[in-house]
């Protein structure tokens, strides 16, 4: 299968814009349903997924190795959007040693009493560690600017604390990558009423889902609004359309792929004790 040409142009033009032509950036300009990274063939692009997965679970086994880097996989989205399923597909060769996974829920009374970034800071990854987050801090200036918890002063003063400490992660050795899975009121419907049906998947669904879909535009908003402030060159947010699962999970995996690759990781320097070393 011929790969596509995933020059930065083409990956660009999924990342809103940094600095002062942020405020240009539309989320409802990008299509859901698009497909950049396919190949127009299902099967091809699945068989691509896996094999992608594997050379994952390689540079994965180098980046634990290596010990110089710590990467932190923010995956954020509507409610069935795909986070589960990203993590099932794309990670799903690499080993438990060095890749955790955290999915995010309501903070507790413990996380109340401190500020809302100290469970966060607790989870981020070690040196040579993978960590993947299933939701993430982005919660915070997600729910409490749709139900009015915030104010706008007090929003703009966390796009501000959240830019801040991703920069301080990145600057100590930290590789952000920020997807936000993008799918259609449409397709969110689909999906939902999957859940619905069947008995098998009802634990996946609550009834406030409900509550949130008549919320579909304010969270729209929402995400435009921290996509424009808080995409930076340190930590960049790549919009995913991932109506398809399929691409969803393909340009994901390329993307952390590629991302892991320009880090030229390298093993440790052998024991010169093992050279002709004969195990009796």
């Amino acid at each position: 299968m011929a790969k596509k040409n995933l020059s930065s142009p083409l990956l660009a033009s999924w990342q809103p814009p940094v600095g002062n032509r942020a405020t240009a950036f539309s989320l409802a300009a990008l299509d859901p349903a698009a497909k950049p990274w396919s190949s127009g063939d299902k099967e091809a692009d699945k068989a691509r997924v896996d094999a992608l997965a594997m050379e994952l679970d390689t540079l994965q086994d180098q980046f634990y190795a290596d010990r110089r880097f710590k990467l932190l996989v923010v995956l954020q989205g509507t409610d069935t959007s795909g986070k589960d399923g990203t993590l099932r597909s794309v990670f799903s060769r690499t080993s438990p040693l060095g890749v955790h996974t955290i999915g995010w829920k309501a903070p507790s009374a413990a996380d109340k009493a401190h500020d809302y970034l100290w469970r966060i800071h607790q989870a981020v990854p070690g040196a040579g560690e993978m960590v993947i987050f299933n939701r993430s801090h982005y919660e915070d200036v997600l729910v409490p600017v749709v139900n009015g918890w915030i104010t706008p002063a007090q929003t703009r003063q966390r796009y501000q604390q959240i830019n801040d400490f991703e920069r301080m992660l990145s600057e100590t050795g930290t590789v952000i990558l920020k997807f936000m899975l993008h799918i259609g009121f449409e397709e969110q419907r689909e999906r939902l009423q999957e859940r619905v049906d069947d008995p098998a998947k009802h634990w996946k669904f609550s009834m406030d889902d409900l509550t949130v879909r008549k919320q579909w535009g304010d969270y729209q908003k929402a995400y435009q609004a921290l996509l424009r402030a808080t995409s930076t060159a340190h930590a960049p947010w790549t919009i995913v359309p991932a109506n398809s699962k399929t691409h969803r999970n393909l340009m994901i995996a390329t993307v952390v792929r590629d991302t892991l690759k320009k880090l030229k990781l390298r093993y440790p320097p052998s024991d010169p004790r093992l050279a002709g070393l004969k195990i009796r």
